[in-house]
């Protein structure tokens, strides 16, 4: 028989090779954490070399960066297209004032960032598996995740209406999020969006808005 062929690598502009990339980081670190991923993995992955690898994104700590900078920014344009609210590019899913100028209570933003969540288990996975890895100070994302925590709490507490408590009520609708997507995570035949909406039934000021 013939020797089979190797088949042509796929050429890519710059910004297409770079997506390719951060999708393929994104499915193996959900699967295996950053420290069980390797820059060969990525590589054959997208049929590349590691150096060609690097290129494009300096480092591993580079490529987990670069993964987590691109999840929060597509994550907050789907977010602010649901809400109705304009956002600018760079800001982060957590790092905008524009809820709280668009009237948007905390309620609404819980329910259609669930909604929103729902759709995409692998990035919700992707998200669990780091920050569970980041909790150690070695942990090249331990300080992203300890910020993305404060910011979180900083942007719910702001849209929480009177007469509730800010501060308790972003912890807890922070903390219901986190642990009910780790549930669904582990029974994704069940539905998110239930799941969430029956726990805050009877929660005022995060009751799913009718």
């Amino acid at each position: 028989m013939p020797a089979a062929r190797p088949r042509p690598r796929v050429r890519m502009d710059g910004p297409r090779r770079r997506d390719q990339i951060l999708a393929a980081a994104t499915a193996l670190i959900s699967e295996r954490g950053y420290w069980g991923l390797s820059t060969q993995d990525v590589a054959d992955a997208c049929e590349m070399t590691v150096p060609g690898v690097l290129h494009h994104v300096g480092s591993k700590t580079g490529l987990l960066v670069a993964v987590l900078e691109r999840r929060d920014e597509l994550d907050a344009v789907a977010l602010a297209d649901r809400l109705g609210v304009p956002h600018g590019p760079g800001r982060g899913i957590w790092g905008t004032d524009l809820f709280t100028a668009a009237g948007v209570t905390l309620d609404v933003l819980c329910d259609q960032l669930v909604q929103h969540n729902a759709t995409q288990p692998e990035v919700v996975r992707l998200y669990a598996v780091l920050e569970a890895e980041s909790l150690t100070p070695d942990h090249p994302a331990h300080a992203y995740f300890a910020d993305r925590q404060r910011t979180a709490l900083t942007a719910l507490a702001a849209v929480v209406p009177p007469p509730h408590d800010p501060d308790h009520l972003a912890s807890v609708a922070l903390g219901l999020m986190d642990g009910l997507q780790l549930q669904w995570l582990r029974d994704p035949a069940t539905s998110l969006v239930d799941r969430w909406r029956a726990a805050v039934a009877d929660v005022p000021g995060l009751r799913a808005p009718a």
